[in-house]
């Protein structure tokens, strides 16, 4: 199944749809190229529009720029803990809160009573962020958000989607960012 648009071309570890959207937007920022689909208004909008987290009518200026890049690494933070680093601390999951705070959540009640949970509509003012909370929320409840990790190469920090059967997986690829970590320890090691 072909993945969509908004979704990094060189994504070899994908997680399931919806998280997929969490992932994707993890990955706005590639640390190699120094890549941010963030960083500039029309490459967020288009980006952001693609995604399903905001419209034509939003506002994308150098502050709201800002906001999202500081959601963006706050998210990026606890997925590193989902890999097996140290929890995030305040500061970091400031912005994801105050994101959080902003969102206003829509409850909908389908025709055989169930209750979903949807994003409600926007102002065109401002970014969706309750649509990606309401992923993150899903993703808790039914297990598949403790396999969404960052890699645990700093310089990198790709987001990836952990399908070992162990859930032990810590880098995005074994063959580049694997290598490269294990070297350095080893390195190290021997210097000690």
């Amino acid at each position: 199944m072909p993945l969509p648009a908004w979704v990094a071309p060189d994504e070899t570890k994908p997680a399931p749809m919806p998280l997929l959207l969490v992932q994707a937007f993890v990955n706005t920022f590639e640390a190699d190229s120094d890549t941010d689909l963030l960083r500039e208004p029309d490459s967020a909008r288009h980006w952001l529009t693609a995604a399903g987290l905001a419209d034509a009518a939003t506002v994308l200026g150098y502050e709201e720029l800002r906001v999202a890049r500081e959601v963006r690494e706050s998210v990026r933070a606890v997925l590193a803990a989902n890999a097996g680093g140290p929890p995030p601390g305040a500061a970091v999951l400031a912005p994801l809160r105050a994101a959080a705070r902003a969102s206003t959540p829509l409850f909908e009640i389908d025709p055989i009573g169930r209750v979903h949970i949807e994003p409600s509509p926007r102002s065109g003012s401002e970014i969706a962020w309750t649509g990606l909370l309401i992923v993150i929320r899903d993703a808790q409840a039914d297990g598949t958000w403790q396999r969404l990790k960052a890699c645990e190469n700093h310089e990198c920090g790709w987001a990836f989607y952990d399908r070992s059967h162990g859930r032990r997986g810590r880098w995005c690829e074994m063959s580049g960012c694997g290598n490269r970590v294990k070297n350095r320890n080893l390195r190290a090691r021997r210097r000690a």
